[in-house]
Parts: structure tokens; C-alpha cells; sequence
């Protein structure tokens, strides 16, 4: 089955290239962008996720995850005692709200 899938999407490929319909592409002649972060993601999650991030539109969890790095570093350049417990208190409250999000999709998507 997947031998004579692969055959027949390899065909519509080299069809659409004769026919030139994949001229003019975004990114044509460009190497791929960097990807590592999606081997270990599902094919399905890792489509979604990169039509979600060039729309702008990213999950709750990438933008808290983005906010708990840049408060991970605050707490690296803060000085004195209770500076460092309010920042770290912000990094509690987003990690939590971070493992929140990502359990909310994980029990969304059945995984």
C-alpha cells in the first residue's frame, strides 16, 4: 500500500512540475527552514502548527512558552532577594499555565 502511494504522489509530482505549476512559489529556490523541533511531532500536529504560525495565529502554549523564556531570563539579569521572588513567582504562574495548555491540547488532539 504505501509503495504505490509513494508511486502515485511522486507522479502528481513530477506531472505538476512539467506542466510548470510549481514555478513561482514562495521560498523557490531557498533552502527549507530549519525543522529539527518537528521529528518528534506527529506529522498532522507539526502541518498544523506551521500553518498556524505563518497565519499569526499560534496556540495558547507557544505564546506563554515564549513569554516563560523571556521571564526565565528576566530572573537571570534581576538583582536582590525580592526582585528574584517576583520573578520567580511569574515563572511559577506561567510554567503552570503552560503545562495547562499543553495538557488542554494533548486531551484536544487524543494524544
Amino acid at each position: 500500500m504505501t509503495q504505490s502511494f509513494d508511486r502515485l504522489v511522486e507522479r502528481q509530482i513530477q506531472k505538476a512540475l512539467a506542466e510548470g505549476k510549481l514555478r513561482g512559489l514562495e521560498g523557490e529556490g531557498k533552502p527549507l527552514s530549519e525543522r529539527s523541533g518537528e521529528a518528534f511531532t506527529d506529522m498532522a500536529t507539526a502541518v498544523a502548527t506551521r500553518t498556524m504560525a505563518e497565519a499569526s495565529a499560534l496556540p495558547e502554549e507557544f505564546k506563554i512558552k515564549k513569554l516563560l523564556e523571556a521571564a526565565n531570563q528576566s530572573y537571570r539579569e534581576v538583582k536582590g532577594d525580592d526582585a528574584k521572588r517576583v520573578a520567580m513567582a511569574l515563572i511559577a504562574d506561567l510554567q503552570l499555565r503552560y503545562n495547562i495548555a499543553v495538557e488542554a491540547r494533548r486531551r484536544f488532539m487524543g494524544s
